[in-house]
């Protein structure tokens, strides 16, 4: 009892941090541009962490472990195939959308930026970008509390159905209250000590086994396959297409709204390289850790986690091998995991809402305030959704994560690749990507043909109808293609 009041106290603490930060900058809210992108004031440190906090969630600290746990090396394709995606998408991605959102109408999320780089009166690329993000956001966030109502199920016995409404109402606090500058700060925050508690509880486990001789020694003698990348828990070889789909989840960060308004937010495009280090720097060493985790969790834990159970590993690792107020720090960091990246995604979808709908089919003269009041609304909604989804305890987090991920990948991804790369790209080429990629995903999954992830035929499809349907259309007018050429030149 004694073990749970003190990590009991510490969840309160962290909290009660979190809150204060979102009431602080609630204060320096006063329009959209402050809500959704901080007035584009954020700095590399801040970007970098806010961004890798708000991608990597729970789903990493406890659906790669879990992961992990059952597949052993094997897992780590995911881990590669999202660094290199990562990369690619600071290393070409940020700068020029940072650029091209400000020049096209000072954007502010990514419907309204695809809506003024075409030129678009008609409102319906705000409204069809939107109505996907409602959808794979509410995915992506029941996942979001899913875990959270596993952590606190595992770590205080409390009912998953309970647990859940407690993470939950965590996360729609400060997101309400405080909009990106509260949760960019409390992203930083978060970034910082998921950092370390990843790390801190496989060296530490491993420690304890003898060193890391010893523990790689015990994981082949549990399942010699554990350490061999191309080879499944039941023994058989990865398969080409299986190795494809666990890389291609490196191809959504394209797409990831929550993770691109992050690039929209910076202060300058200069500040992304700094940015891009220190992010690289923070992804490579969280996923190994998380990994390792797992194939470590395997052997050192001596009672097996089964189904969703090995989800869970990181957690039991924690409250196996700390004394409670260490033991506390370290969970609250998994809570912050949950917050930064749920929050991130109900903001972005609160903005779908009010910006792409209301203020485009409802009230057009909305005022700013109003559409802050909107959003914040929204976010009530959202989450209650997300809620209801995520009420089956036998949800896998990593399931839950990969289907919004291919969703927002699919299609968003090759809509802004084509609108920042390829003058010729039109309107209706970039409405017909959107819609084919997410349809796609949405079929796909339900038929799980050829074992391959939908990601990659919807990402593939989205391409070629945006090039198809771009080629039929005519010529975009010369506005538009000034501001594209214009982009080149800004040094913003």
């Amino acid at each position: 009892m004694t073990h749970d009041l003190t990590i009991i106290n510490t969840f309160v603490l962290y909290i009660g941090l979190m809150m204060a930060i979102g009431v602080y900058y609630y204060r320096r809210t006063r329009n959209m541009s402050d809500y959704f992108l901080g007035n584009r004031k954020l700095g590399a440190w801040v970007t970098s962490m806010s961004a890798e906090a708000s991608d990597m969630s729970g789903w990493m600290l406890m659906g790669v472990p879990g992961f992990a746990y059952l597949a052993g090396l094997n897992a780590g394709w995911i881990a590669v195939g999202i660094a290199i995606g990562t990369w690619a998408n600071w290393h070409f991605i940020a700068a020029r959308l940072r650029k091209y959102t400000e020049l096209a109408k000072n954007s502010l999320t990514l419907p309204e930026f695809l809506q003024n780089r075409y030129e678009d009166k008609s409102g319906i690329l705000r409204i069809v970008p939107a109505i996907f993000i409602l959808i794979f956001f509410i995915i992506y966030s029941a996942s979001g509390f899913v875990s959270a109502g596993r952590l606190f199920e595992t770590v205080f016995g409390i009912p998953y159905q309970y647990a859940i409404f407690i993470g939950a109402g965590s996360v729609v606090w400060y997101t309400l209250i405080g909009g990106l500058l509260a949760v960019s700060r409390t992203d930083f925050i978060q970034g910082v000590m998921r950092f370390f508690a990843i790390l801190i509880v496989p060296i530490t486990a491993g420690m304890e086994m003898g060193g890391f001789s010893a523990t790689v020694q015990a994981v082949g003698q549990v399942q010699h396959s554990m350490l061999e990348p191309m080879t499944k828990p039941d023994g058989s070889t990865l398969g080409v297409i299986e190795l494809i789909s666990l890389l291609a989840w490196g191809i959504g960060y394209f797409g990831q709204p929550h993770i691109l308004v992050r690039f929209m937010a910076i202060s300058s495009s200069r500040e992304i390289g700094q940015a891009t280090r220190i992010a690289m720097t923070w992804v490579v060493l969280s996923l190994a850790a998380a990994v390792a985790v797992g194939m470590v969790g395997r052997v050192f834990l001596t009672a097996p986690l089964e189904g969703t159970e090995s989800e869970t590993v990181f957690l039991v690792m924690t409250n196996t091998m700390f004394p409670p107020v260490i033991a506390g720090l370290i969970l609250s960091a998994v809570l912050a995991a949950i917050m930064s990246t749920a929050s991130s995604q109900l903001l972005v979808a609160a903005s779908a809402f009010a910006q792409d709908f209301y203020r485009t089919l409802v009230r057009k003269e909305a005022e700013q305030k109003e559409l802050v009041w909107i959003s914040r609304a929204s976010v009530l909604v959202i989450a209650s959704l997300a809620i209801f989804l995520g009420l089956n305890p036998n949800n896998f987090i990593l399931d839950m994560v990969s289907y919004a991920w291919a969703g927002f990948g699919a299609a968003f991804g090759p809509a802004l690749l084509m609108s920042l790369f390829w003058r010729r790209t039109t309107r209706n080429g970039v409405l017909a990507g959107i819609v084919v990629g997410g349809v796609t995903v949405l079929i796909w999954k339900q038929f799980a043909l050829l074992g391959l992830y939908e990601i990659v035929p919807g990402f593939l499809f989205s391409l070629l109808a945006i090039y198809l349907v771009s080629m039929m259309d005519r010529e975009p007018s010369r506005t538009i293609t000034d501001t594209f050429d214009a982009v080149g030149k800004s040094e913003i």
